[in-house]
């Protein structure tokens, strides 16, 4: 398992993708960034303390981060089977199951770090900015936060990866389906039992985003449970329809 981690950890350094995960991280940073002054008053909400690590989470959940873990995720997966490489492997011979969970943990290793990215920007913002202003706990939370983002993320989306993967089609329709199923998080967490049920607002719910009760934390961890379990059960139609 640690040869392949070590050679998925190789190959995705030379996908565009990842440079396009990155680019996309910076730019919803710097969206939200641009977008601080109230339109109303003319205020600077920028200059609360802890404002822009608050707002920055939702917008670039909703809206890209999903999206783009998903596209790297199911390119990882179906990049063999596209790039007529599967056969290759398979003279080896190699554990097919195996290397498909290698290559899920290390979508849930780049989910967590693109999370820890984005916090290390808006951080890095928030002390040039107001430095005095912020507290060990205030940091220590967010970054707590973002951690679980990336968890509960990968999570939420596992299933569309192990779908795409699944169907052998191309793994951009991994994005399409993600960006439609992260937007619509905005009208699930409109209503108090749906986002803590729905994947991608019960994510929310578990970093501390949303105030929520203990049985919607907990249904927030089923529900998010439940997605990494049908993963693997997609995951391992893959395996059999590969050796069928």
């Amino acid at each position: 398992m640690r040869t392949l981690l070590w050679a998925e950890r190789q190959k995705i350094r030379r996908s565009n993708i990842v440079w396009l995960a990155v680019f996309a991280t910076v730019m919803v940073a710097v969206i939200v960034f641009l977008g601080e002054q109230d339109v109303y008053d003319g205020s600077r909400n920028i200059d609360n303390a802890g404002w822009y690590m608050t707002m920055t989470q939702p917008w670039a959940t909703f809206f890209v981060l999903p999206a783009v873990i998903a596209l790297l995720g199911s390119y990882m997966i179906c990049r063999e089977e596209q790039e007529d490489t599967i056969k290759s492997l398979r003279l080896i011979p190699i554990n097919e199951e195996k290397l498909t969970a290698a290559k899920m943990i290390i979508t849930f290793v780049f989910s967590i770090l693109i999370y820890l990215l984005l916090f290390a920007i808006t951080f890095l913002v928030e002390a040039i900015l107001h430095f005095s202003d912020l507290s060990v706990e205030m940091v220590l939370g967010f970054l707590k936060a973002y951690f679980l983002d990336g968890v509960g993320i990968f999570l939420a989306i596992s299933p569309i990866i192990a779908l795409v993967s699944h169907m052998k089609k191309s793994y951009w329709l991994a994005l399409v389906i993600t960006e439609m199923y992260s937007f619509s998080g905005l009208f699930m967490s409109m209503s108090n039992f749906l986002k803590a049920f729905y994947p991608i607002t019960a994510v929310f719910t578990i970093s501390g985003y949303y105030d929520a009760s203990t049985s919607q934390v907990i249904l927030s961890w089923i529900s998010l449970l439940l997605c990494g379990c049908l993963s693997v059960f997609i995951l391992k139609g893959l395996k059999h329809s590969e050796e069928s």
